[in-house]
């Protein structure tokens, strides 16, 4: 039962994760108001929350259930799902940083600016992310049955 639910709380907080992507992708548009600068900054502090979460279960699942962590460690798919969500989350520092320089101005009540260069860029990392979380199941779904594992 307990396997049951650590793969659910995974499951859910990827889903989330996720959602939480694509929810700062849509908000980040030109020309920015108060409503959803304050919501993009709020929405990047939940991305990050639930990006702990991922890998809180995910590191429950690896160490406490499913095949083992030997199983786990000694697979390249996992390596590589591993290494993607850490590019994830060394890509989404970048968005991160730019919100949190907001936060003066959305206490005073003010809009952030942003420059179209600024805004281009931080959109194109958060695709970037998008891609590579896209990727992550993939890899998942080949470790589990079997691929990449390494001769003992």
């Amino acid at each position: 039962m307990a396997y049951a639910v650590a793969a659910y709380l995974h499951f859910v907080a990827i889903f989330l994760l996720f959602a939480l992507l694509v929810l700062e992708h849509q908000l980040l548009r030109l020309p920015l108001n108060f409503k959803r600068a304050r919501s993009l900054f709020r929405v990047d502090l939940a991305f990050g929350i639930v990006a702990g979460v991922v890998l809180i279960t995910g590191a429950a699942r690896a160490m406490h259930y499913g095949k083992g962590l030997d199983y786990y460690l000694n697979n390249s798919f996992f390596h590589a799902k591993i290494g993607l969500f850490v590019v994830v989350a060394l890509l989404s520092i970048y968005p991160t940083v730019t919100f949190l320089k907001w936060r003066p101005a959305l206490k005073a009540g003010q809009i952030p600016s942003i420059s179209p260069t600024k805004a281009r860029w931080v959109k194109l990392v958060i695709r970037i992310e998008l891609l590579a979380l896209l990727l992550i199941p993939l890899l998942a779904s080949l470790m589990a049955r079997g691929f990449g594992v390494k001769p003992i």
